[in-house]
């Protein structure tokens, strides 16, 4: 088997080097040998740091990360916390929606003042789809 020096894993990964030191440290990555000075991990660590990006990106700590590998690097994952944080992860959707929405308005409102837009002051209430008015 062909392992890849950290160099590799890192151009290929969009990761710093730090950063994979980092991992590896705490337990979300294994390197299995060194060639000098340089770290050699096997080709499953760019799907391992594909996960790990993914899981940052929605939310996860690295300690949640962590907990969700195995023994054997492989996720390990309870569908019951990815359902959790897709349901919060659609919240924020529908938050920034309304927010977006709201701005939208605001941006093309030709009532004077915002405050006298009654369409603006629904907004606020979160009782309108933004249009304007």
């Amino acid at each position: 088997m062909k392992f890849l020096d950290i160099g590799e894993v890192s151009a290929r990964s969009g990761f710093k080097p730090s950063a994979l030191r980092y991992y590896e440290e705490a337990g979300l990555i294994t390197s299995v040998s060194r060639k000098g000075l340089r770290r050699q991990f096997p080709p499953e660590v760019l799907l391992q740091l594909k996960l790990i990006a993914m899981a940052k990106s929605a939310g996860f700590s690295l300690q949640d990360i962590a907990g969700m590998f195995g023994q054997n690097g492989l996720p390990q994952i309870s569908r019951d916390i990815f359902h959790q944080k897709a349901d919060q992860i659609e919240a924020q959707i529908r938050e920034l929606t309304a927010l977006r929405d709201t701005l939208r308005h605001v941006a093309e409102c030709p009532a004077p003042s915002h405050m006298q837009c009654k369409s603006f002051r629904q907004l606020l209430n979160g009782g309108l789809t933004a249009k304007p008015a």
